[in-house]
């Protein structure tokens, strides 16, 4: 197919080269010149318009920053922009209300669109191996499989439009209060005089065991291999964390949701970024502690 590809940044770059790995003609655009020559290099076509990219694409994917920035791309440069019956896949993290509203647009002008943020970091969008989280309409989601699938080892349909969204940042508000407590239990241990990788060899198989721990352990030399290991760089970002826990904040306020340790932990990495750690990976949270 031909696709093209809006926003290619830390996630999106990958993404877009597992695209064309897969045998697409991907058409891609950034703002960053940088951006765009790493596009070419991985095999991609680049433009230097949104509407030059789009104009004969069948399928259109965005990886963009917020919500406001994925409202104003297609209402202004995708949609009417790119050919009637073109599917729109996007991958972005944003609220659930203007998701809805883009599709909504979108459907009005006669496109399909799905709400597909991933789960993963910079090393599953490198290593094609992305878990998709997609709202939309069965046959919006039926189009968009086979392409999330060129990106993702997991493509679960959540429900209607708005779906995919709402479980990514409740997945989110989840990995971010466990991974700080998670820190906080390593950091405890280590004050008790245990030996780290020996509480890890004890809580990993006993009813503590969770992701963050297991996975991506925030504890130099335990576990498998994760940010730690590198200065806690790499991965995912402490900042996009907190733009995540804010929007499930944002999220649980318009529903009266009570949800007292999504609070504490945007809490928490509000201030660890402030204090000039938002580009470090989420699981430095544990320098803190």
């Amino acid at each position: 197919m031909k696709v093209a590809f809006i926003g290619l940044g830390n996630m999106g770059g990958g993404m877009a080269a597992n695209l064309v790995k897969a045998g697409h003609e991907v058409r891609a655009f950034d703002l960053s010149p940088e951006a765009l020559d790493r596009a070419k290099d991985n095999g991609c076509a680049v433009f230097g318009t949104v509407q030059e990219a789009v104009a004969d694409a069948e399928a259109v994917v965005s990886m963009l920053p917020n919500g406001a920035i994925v409202d104003a791309v297609y209402g202004a440069d995708v949609i009417g922009h790119a050919p009637k019956g073109a599917l729109f896949l996007d991958c972005s993290t944003i609220d659930v209300d203007t998701a809805r509203k883009v599709t909504k647009a979108a459907e009005s002008a006669g496109y399909e669109m799905v709400d597909a943020p991933v789960s993963g970091g910079i090393a599953a969008a490198n290593g094609g191996t992305l878990t998709f989280m997609v709202g939309g309409t069965d046959n919006a989601f039926a189009r968009a499989e086979p392409i999330l699938a060129a990106m993702g080892k997991a493509v679960i349909h959540a429900g209607a439009s708005g779906a995919g969204q709402a479980a990514k940042i409740c997945n989110n508000m989840l990995l971010g209060a466990s991974m700080i407590a998670t820190c906080e239990t390593f950091k405890l241990a280590e004050k008790l005089g245990l030996d780290l990788q020996t509480f890890y060899d004890i809580s990993s198989k006993a009813s503590g065991q969770n992701w963050s721990m297991t996975s991506y352990c925030p504890v130099p030399g335990v576990g498998p291999q994760s940010p730690a290991d590198n200065g806690y760089q790499g991965g995912f970002a402490a900042a996009l964390m907190l733009k995540d826990l804010k929007l499930a904040m944002e999220a649980a306020a318009s529903v009266d949701a009570i949800v007292p340790m999504g609070e504490k932990a945007a809490s928490l990495y509000e201030a660890f970024a402030r204090y000039g750690s938002g580009g470090m990976d989420f699981s430095g949270i544990i320098k803190t502690l």
